[in-house]
């Protein structure tokens, strides 16, 4: 049965299509989010993973002297087995890393207890340990080069007027390296105490205040109270601590001489790199030093992040 004019317009009319809101706001939010982090995100990409990515492919290169290069495919990683100097540089590396990390922790921790404390001029304090901090890493090598100089350094001459023979601080095989040791261990302490001062300061003082009242006294209270408490933040400059150390070179570079007979002993894996780069020319085997060393960081952080289940406290 056919419809009538006056039926058809009597008809309902057929319902508008809202847009949704909800959805064309949220994707104009997630557009803007990518327009705000492209810039970090490029960055990142062309100063840090397209490195990495080139420094991998370049590793099964060899190189020529005008800056060609061939494929050569695992040969720079077989040589790594027959390199002894790649050997001394981690003998070398892991001596440094086991004094620096350590007591520079506990040393940083021990000047953050302290500077927490309700002294006078506590903030003098805090700027004179931050000082190294943001003072040139080269400046401060040639300071205590020429604090360790065995013919007219100042430590000498203190040695001197009590009647010792001062040593050759950077020249001697046996103790340049110790000398670098305590140089990096002087200059990252205002750092790390920085970020302990950070922690201390966010410890709630209800703790405290019933330990005072339960009678126990500070040793007491600083192992079953701040150093638990501490502990996240003591993971965390461990982590960076560790990594900084396996990449030392500047101290080394600038403190100790090319011809130095104490370069085999205070050489670093960092500094082995940098020899093979750009004064032997062999980008091919120093492209698979630097891959080493980053499963090497990997690894030593991969084991780092599991035991910390054991110690780390975050309530």
């Amino acid at each position: 049965m056919k419809e009538t004019p006056l039926q058809a317009e009597v008809k309902a009319p057929k319902k508008l299509k809202v847009p949704n809101l909800t959805k064309t706001r949220k994707r104009s939010d997630y557009l803007w989010a990518y327009l705000m982090i492209a810039p970090t995100m490029l960055g990142l990409f062309i100063f840090y993973l397209w490195p990495i990515i080139q420094t991998f492919y370049y590793s099964f290169t060899e190189w020529g002297a005008f800056g060609q290069y061939e494929w050569s495919g695992l040969d720079n990683y077989k040589r790594m087995l027959e390199d002894s100097n790649l050997l001394k540089s981690f003998k070398n590396t892991g001596i440094y890393i086991i004094f620096t990390v350590p007591i520079g922790i506990f040393l940083s921790i021990l000047v953050a207890v302290l500077l927490n404390q309700k002294i006078k001029g506590k903030s003098v304090y805090r700027t004179l340990y931050f000082l190294p901090v943001i003072t040139m890493p080269a400046a401060i090598a040639m300071v205590w080069k020429w604090l360790f100089n065995s013919d007219y350094g100042l430590l000498n001459y203190l040695l001197s007027l009590i009647g010792i023979k001062g040593p050759q601080w950077v020249s001697d095989p046996k103790i340049a390296l110790f000398s670098i040791i305590v140089v990096a261990i002087w200059s990252g302490i205002g750092y790390n105490m920085v970020i302990f001062l950070s922690g201390l300061q966010g410890i709630p003082k209800m703790y405290y205040e019933a330990a005072e009242i339960d009678g126990a006294g500070p040793i007491k209270v600083f192992f079953k109270i701040t150093l638990p408490l501490l502990s996240p933040v003591i993971f965390f400059v461990s982590i960076m601590s560790l990594i900084g150390a396996f990449q030392v070179f500047d101290l080394i570079f600038m403190m100790i001489g090319k011809g130095s007979t104490a370069l085999e002993n205070t050489q670093s894996i960092v500094y082995l790199f940098y020899q093979h780069a750009f004064v032997l020319n062999d980008k091919g085997y120093a492209a698979a030093i630097a891959v080493l060393l980053l499963i090497v960081i990997l690894i030593i952080t991969a084991i780092q992040m599991v035991l910390q289940k054991k110690w780390v406290h975050y309530d």
